[in-house]
C-alpha cells in the first residue's frame, strides 16, 4: 500500500473533487461518515459519553460531522471548539451551523470531569496541515487529553503530529482512524506512543490517481506481501527448493545457529546445510536431523571454507567476534559473488571495519537491530534523519537493509517497506536469529533480495499475530516463531 506526504493527499482530494464532481463538503461528509460508522461498530453502548474536540480547520469539520451523527443516533455528545487550533476555513464553518441548529452542546475550550467511565474523546484538533508547534493553550488541551481516563479515537493523524519532521506532543491515541492511506510518520519509532491502534478507512478517492501516482514508501500489507509469494508448484522437490548454508554460533552461542537453520527449512528451503564450529556439531544434528552439518575450529570458527553448491548464505549468528573469525569473515566475504544475508556478529565485525563493507556483494542483506544500525552508520538526530541515512547507506554499497524495529523497514536505494505484522510478544531473544534463517530460505528458493526482505519480515511478523490468539505474548519465544511458520503460510494462503 502506498504511503504519501501531505502534498499528494491534498491533491488526492482535490482530483476526486474534480472527477466525482462533489464538493469539498461533500467529501468532508463521506470520509466523517466512515470514521462515525467505525465509531458506532466499536462503541454500541447508548450510555457511552462522547467528547469531540474540533479545531478551526477541516480536521475540525470532520469532528463535527462525526458529531452530528452520534448526536443524531442517540448518543450523548458534547463537542469543544479549540481556539488557537487554526482560522475557520469553510467546511468548518458550514458543519459548525448544522450542528448548532441540531442543538448539539458546544463549549469553548472547557475541559470536562474525569466521570463518566464510558467516556470517549474524539480528537479532531489538527489534521495533516499542521506546519508549526501548537500554541501553548492548545498543548495544554493535548495533555489533558492524554491524562483523561477516556478512550481515544484521533481522526486522520493524532492532533500535534508533523508528517514530515520530530513531533514534539501530539495526542496519544488509543486508535487512530485515517482516511484511505497510511502516512509514513505513524510507523516510525518516536511516534509509535501516539498511534497505539491504526485503522485505514476508505473514502473513495480516485483510484485511477492514487495507482498512477509513484511513492518511495509503501505499507507491507497482505496485499503487498502476495505479491511477492512464490506457492509450492506441485511437481516441486527438494533440489527445486534451494539449497541455503547458515554459517554461526560459537560456544554458548549454537543456539542462534540452531535456530536459523530450523526456521530456514520451516520456510520451505529444500536443502539446509549448518556451518559451525565443532562444539556445536551434536546440538545441531540432534536439534534439527533434517540439516546437515560442515564444522569447523573448535569453539568458533576459524576458516570458512566448504566444496557445497549452496543458493543462498546467511552469516553471523552467534558467530562471535574472535579475531580468527574476523578474518575468516574477510576472507569469505572478500570471495563472495552471490548476494549474502549479514547478522549480529557478522555486523559488528563490519561496524569495527567499516571498509570492509565495499566487499559486500551487491543486493546482499543487512539485518541490523537498532545498536547494530548506530554502530555501522551513525547515530541519527531524528526518525527522519535516520530515513535518509538509511537510504543513503543502501544506494552506497547496493544493499537491501532490514532495519529491525518494532515496525521493521526494508530499505533498498530510496524505496522503503514498513512492515505492518508483529507485535511485542517478538521482543524476544532469538527472533533475529530466526528472521535470518527465513529471508536466506527465500533467497535460495529464487525470491529476489528485495521480495525476500519484504515477505520475510512480513511472514516472520505475522506468526506473532497469529501466536497471540493463542497464547501470551510474554511466553513466546524465538522458537515459536519458528512453529508458527506453518500457521502464518496457511493464513495467507487460505485466506488470500
Amino acid at each position: 500500500m502506498k504511503i504519501f506526504d501531505a502534498a499528494i493527499v491534498r491533491k488526492a482530494d482535490a482530483v476526486t473533487i474534480q472527477k466525482q464532481q462533489i464538493t469539498a463538503t461533500d467529501l468532508m461528509e463521506r470520509a466523517a461518515t466512515q470514521v462515525y460508522l467505525w465509531v458506532k461498530q466499536h462503541f454500541l453502548d447508548k450510555d457511552t459519553a462522547f467528547y469531540v474536540f474540533c479545531g478551526q480547520g477541516n480536521n475540525g469539520g470532520d469532528g463535527l460531522v462525526v458529531a452530528r451523527l452520534l448526536f443524531k443516533d442517540g448518543f450523548d455528545v458534547v463537542i469543544t471548539i479549540v481556539e488557537g487550533a487554526g482560522k475557520p476555513t469553510t467546511d468548518f464553518l458550514i458543519n459548525l451551523e448544522r450542528v448548532k441548529q441540531l442543538g448539539v452542546s458546544i463549549v469553548n475550550t472547557e475541559y470536562h470531569p474525569n466521570t463518566n467511565s464510558k467516556r470517549v474523546i474524539i480528537d479532531a484538533i489538527f489534521g495533516i496541515g499542521l506546519t508549526r508547534e501548537p500554541d501553548e493553550a492548545v498543548a495544554a488541551i493535548i495533555r489533558y487529553i492524554n491524562n483523561s481516563a477516556a478512550i481515544r479515537v484521533a481522526i486522520d493523524v493524532p492532533s500535534g503530529m508533523f508528517l514530515d519532521r520530530k513531533t514534539t506532543i501530539a495526542v496519544q491515541a488509543d486508535y487512530l482512524l485515517t482516511f484511505q492511506f497510511p502516512k509514513l510518520a505513524f510507523y516510525l519509532p518516536d511516534n509509535y506512543k501516539y498511534c497505539n491502534h491504526i485503522e485505514i478507512l476508505d473514502i473513495g478517492l480516485n483510484k485511477q490517481f492514487l495507482k498512477e501516482t509513484p511513492s518511495n514508501y509503501h505499507l507491507t500489507d497482505r496485499k503487498e506481501a502476495l505479491k511477492r509469494f512464490k506457492p509450492l508448484l506441485p511437481y516441486a522437490h527438494k533440489g527445486t527448493q534451494g539449497h541455503a548454508l547458515l554459517i554461526g554460533g560459537s560456544y554458548g552461542k549454537i543456539g542462534a545457529a540452531c535456530l536459523s537453520v530450523k526456521a530456514a527449512l520451516k520456510t520451505g528451503c529444500g536443502l539446509v546445510t549448518a556451518y559451525i564450529p565443532k562444539c556445536g556439531y551434536e546440538i545441531v544434528q540432534t536439534y534439527i536431523p533434517e540439516a546437515m552439518v560442515i564444522t569447523n575450529g573448535n569453539k568458533y570458527i576459524t576458516t570458512i571454507e566448504h566444496t557445497i553448491k549452496t543458493n543462498a548464505v546467511g552469516i553471523g549468528m552467534g558467530i562471535g567476534q574472535e579475531e580468527e573469525t574476523q578474518q575468516a569473515l574477510f576472507n569469505f566475504l572478500k570471495a563472495q559473488t552471490q548476494p549474502v544475508v549479514i547478522d549480529a556478529d557478522a555486523l559488528n565485525i563490519l561496524a569495527a571495519n567499516k571498509e570492509w563493507l565495499t566487499l559486500l556483494p551487491e543486493q546482499s542483506v543487512i539485518t541490523p537491530h537498532p545498536k547494530e544500525l548506530e554502530r555501522l552508520m551513525g547515530s541519527w538526530d531524528d526518525d527522519f534523519d535516520k530515513l535518509q541515512k538509511l537510504q543513503t547507506l543502501s544506494k552506497k554499497h547496493n544493499i537491501v537493509i532490514v532495519a529491525k524495529d518494532a515496525r521493521t523497514l526494508v530499505v533498498q536505494g530510496n524505496n522503503i517497506h514498513i512492515n505492518s505484522t508483529g507485535n511485542a510478544a517478538l521482543a524476544t531473544g532469538g527472533s533475529g536469529d530466526v528472521l535470518v534463517g527465513v529471508i536466506t530460505s527465500l533467497l535460495a528458493q529464487g525470491y529476489t533480495s528485495n521480495h525476500a526482505s519484504i515477505f520475510g519480515v512480513y511472514l516472520h511478523g505475522l506468526t506473532a499475530d497469529i501466536a497471540v490468539q493463542e497464547i501470551s505474548a510474554q511466553s513466546f519465544t524465538a522458537s515459536d516463531i519458528i512453529e508458527y511458520l506453518g500457521k502464518a503460510y496457511k493464513n495467507l494462503t487460505v485466506q488470500g
